[in-house]
C-alpha cells in the first residue's frame, strides 16, 4: 500500500508538467520545426511577414496594390505590370518555399534518426539561412519593384489605406519607373 501511493505521489506531477511543456505535442508534426501552417504558407509564396521593413516604411507591396486596386486608381498599365509583378514574384517564392520545406524535412531527418553530425548540422542549418535571407530578399525586392510603378500620391494613399500612420515615404529616385 505505501509503495503504491508512493508511487502515485511520484507520478501524480507529470501530467501537470506535460501541460505546461511549450513544445508537448509538437514532436507529432511531420517537420517538428515548422507547423502545418508554416509549411503551407511556404509553399504558396505567403509574405509571412518577411517584407515588413518594407511595407511599414513606405515601400508597398503587389498583392495590397491590386487588393486596393480602384482605391488607388492604377492605371491599366499600374496594374498590368503589377499582375505580372505579383506572379514572377509568387513563383520565385514558390521555389524558395519549397526549397526550404526540404531543407528542413532533412535537417529534421537527420535528427531523428541520428545521422546528424557537426558538419552535416553546419551544412544543413547554412543551406537554410542561406534559403530563408533569399525568400526575404526575395519578398523585400518585390516591394521595392512595386513601389517604382506607383505615383508618390499613390504610395501615400496605399499607407492611409492600410491603415498606417507616419510611414516613411520611399525615396523618389525608386518611383515612376512605368
Amino acid at each position: 500500500m505505501k509503495r503504491a501511493l508512493l508511487l502515485a505521489t511520484l507520478l501524480a506531477p507529470l501530467p501537470a508538467l506535460a501541460q505546461h511543456a511549450p513544445y508537448a505535442g509538437l514532436e507529432r508534426r511531420e517537420i517538428r520545426a515548422l507547423s502545418a501552417a508554416q509549411v503551407e504558407d511556404l509553399l504558396q509564396g505567403r509574405g509571412m511577414t518577411l517584407a515588413l521593413a518594407a511595407e511599414l516604411n513606405g515601400w508597398p507591396g503587389p498583392s495590397h496594390v491590386l487588393e486596393h486596386a480602384e482605391a488607388l486608381h492604377l492605371s491599366a498599365d499600374q496594374r498590368r505590370a503589377t499582375e505580372t509583378l505579383m506572379a514572377a514574384h509568387r513563383a520565385r517564392a514558390m521555389t524558395l518555399g519549397r526549397q526550404i520545406v526540404e531543407a528542413e524535412r532533412e535537417l529534421d531527418r537527420a535528427f531523428r534518426d541520428r545521422s546528424v553530425t557537426p558538419a552535416t548540422l553546419a551544412a544543413q542549418t547554412d543551406r537554410i539561412g542561406a534559403l530563408q535571407a533569399a525568400l526575404r530578399a526575395e519578398h523585400l525586392r518585390t516591394h521595392l519593384e512595386q513601389t517604382a510603378l506607383l505615383h508618390p500620391p499613390q504610395v501615400a494613399r496605399y499607407a492611409a489605406l492600410r491603415g498606417y500612420a507616419g510611414g516613411t515615404p520611399a525615396p523618389e529616385g525608386h518611383r515612376h519607373r512605368h
